[in-house]
């Protein structure tokens, strides 16, 4: 799906019949219940989807994909042989959302540390203002969730802040955007402190050195259906072990023996959607980093969630490789 970049694939027996469907949501959905990453498709797969049948008029198609807002709908013939696919990107303007999204919730972006690891970059430019293409990291992300209709946006600054106000003042901005400044460095929860006033309800957090592509109305909707108070968005990133692996019991027995096996951890990508109990959990002046915000909330029975995405829908761009990679690739 990353390779396609597609959201959903059909699935077809080598007859071309028609099987049914799988979406990026199915697999997150997978993840979250601590399936398998090896489990058979068709354990996973969505077969209650709408398909349409190609002696269907295409009008009739396009009202019934409008009306119940359905991203891919397959077309299959009289012996329910696939014979079409119709996509919303390809039939809509796009100025018809697929999805509704609450665009009053603001985003936060941390962007007040010194970006050490991109020196000797940082020392003359703040990390959320280095180059990518013809914007900058900080444009990026926040462009990011103006493709969801979000227009109030909180930027946390500390390192070279009065670059980052300057860039924003003559950028001729179409939405609103609020810096805020740390007298001195209060961590990556702390800052929060300051805009816990104008921040009175659900909002997104995020580092100024990552990017995520990925549908932004799927963490909201994981967020809230669970109740969380915090919900992590987390990298599935897979680590193949080149090494046959030993594990031995008392006395040097052998246990069991696994040739090159493939680990599955989840990494913290640095994005959060947070409700504003947290504010009960950080003090005024304080230093805090969002770890330890978590954890506090945890020790209080407050429920934290984890939203999985691929690893190829994050960027870590607050190191070098990373950086070098998406230029290249602009390049």
């Amino acid at each position: 799906m990353d390779l396609e970049k597609s959201k959903s694939l059909i699935v077809i027996e080598n007859s071309g019949v028609f099987i049914g469907l799988i979406s990026i949501g199915d697999i997150q959905r997978a993840i979250i219940k601590n399936l398998p990453l090896d489990i058979k498709v068709g354990e996973v797969l969505r077969n209650n989807i709408i398909i349409g049948s190609d002696a269907d008029p295409f009008q009739l198609l396009k009202d019934k994909m409008l009306n119940l807002r359905i991203e891919m709908m397959p077309i299959v013939d009289k012996n329910n042989l696939l014979s079409d696919i119709l996509l919303w990107d390809e039939i809509f303007d796009h100025n018809i959302s697929l999805e509704e999204f609450d665009s009053d919730i603001p985003v936060v972006i941390m962007a007040g540390g010194l970006g050490s690891r991109l020196r000797p970059l940082t020392n003359i430019i703040p990390k959320p203002l280095l180059p990518i293409g013809e914007n900058s990291i900080i444009d990026v992300i926040i462009e990011k969730f103006r493709k969801f209709g979000v227009y109030n946006f909180y930027v946390s600054t500390n390192y070279k802040s009065e670059l980052i106000k300057f860039h924003f003042e003559n950028k001729g901005c179409d939405f609103s955007i609020d810096i805020v400044k740390e007298d001195f460095p209060l961590g990556t929860a702390g800052s929060l402190e300051l805009m816990k006033d104008k921040l009175t309800g659900t909002f997104f957090l995020t580092n100024c050195d990552i990017i995520i592509s990925t549908d932004y109305t799927e963490i909201l909707k994981y967020h809230r259906e669970n109740n969380n108070v915090i919900t992590i968005v987390a990298s599935v990133k897979e680590i193949k072990i080149p090494y046959g692996i030993v594990e031995s019991g008392k006395n040097g027995e052998l246990l069991r023996l696994k040739e090159k096996p493939e680990l599955l951890f989840m990494i913290n990508t640095g994005m959060y959607v947070i409700e504003p109990i947290v504010f009960e959990s950080i003090n005024k002046n304080e230093y805090l980093d969002m770890t330890t915000l978590i954890e506090n909330v945890k020790n209080k029975s407050l429920k934290v969630g984890v939203f999985p995405v691929s690893d190829k829908s994050w960027s870590d761009i607050g190191e070098w490789n990373e950086y070098l990679k998406i230029i290249n690739k602009i390049n």
